[in-house]
């Protein structure tokens, strides 16, 4: 990548990173098209190739660059707090500061998780999975004691993870996402979740 990119007026770089974002998040790594991130980005598709010389290489920045932005977010928002919901409700705080700016990130990073492209995986294999690990770091300090007598706690974690995917993916689809309503949304189901689980 060519360092200039960041010599970039900030709202032309969030531009153009939003617009392959958006693009990657919605077709995956093959089926994205550079014409639609340049159109998206209104920007020339030789503008675009001047710093990232390819699809292969603006994929990689963008990983590279969501993976730093989230793992930032998300490693400062436990605190001292052990609560398992109210660490996931933190968790889910700090990714929603970062889709404010760059909506389609998570999308683009739960993508980026089933790729099945091998020069993709190839280029992002170094930093698959860090997210996931940070998340992880952050539930493994929750306390689950306080869970009801039978419930399973990596059960009830993947169908929280599944729900608050399932919502996003829905929320994006039909093209009404807003970041606001949706963390109201989010925390709304893990409250639901909480007074399942809790004595």
């Amino acid at each position: 990548m060519n360092e200039k990119f960041f010599d970039l007026k900030k709202e032309k770089q969030d531009r153009m990173i939003n617009a392959a974002l958006k693009v990657f998040a919605l077709n995956g790594y093959q089926h994205a098209s550079t014409d639609d991130m340049v159109a998206e980005a209104g920007i020339s598709k030789g503008l675009l190739f001047h710093y990232f010389v390819n699809k292969l290489g603006l994929y990689s920045f963008l990983y590279d660059y969501s993976v730093r932005f989230m793992v930032l977010e998300l490693s400062g928002c436990a605190g001292a707090e052990t609560d398992f919901f109210e660490l996931a409700r933190r968790m889910e705080g700090a990714k929603f500061k970062v889709l404010k700016n760059y909506p389609y990130m998570q999308e683009f990073l739960d993508r980026a998780r089933y790729e099945d492209v091998k020069e993709a995986v190839l280029a992002i294999e170094e930093k698959r999975g860090t997210v996931e690990a940070v998340r992880e770091e952050v539930l493994g300090k929750a306390d689950l004691s306080k869970f009801r007598s039978g419930v399973d706690a990596a059960k009830l974690k993947k169908m929280m993870d599944y729900t608050i995917r399932g919502l996003m993916t829905e929320r994006f689809y039909e093209q009404s996402f807003q970041a606001d309503m949706m963390q109201e949304e989010i925390n709304a189901y893990l409250l639901l979740l909480k007074n399942m689980a809790y004595e």
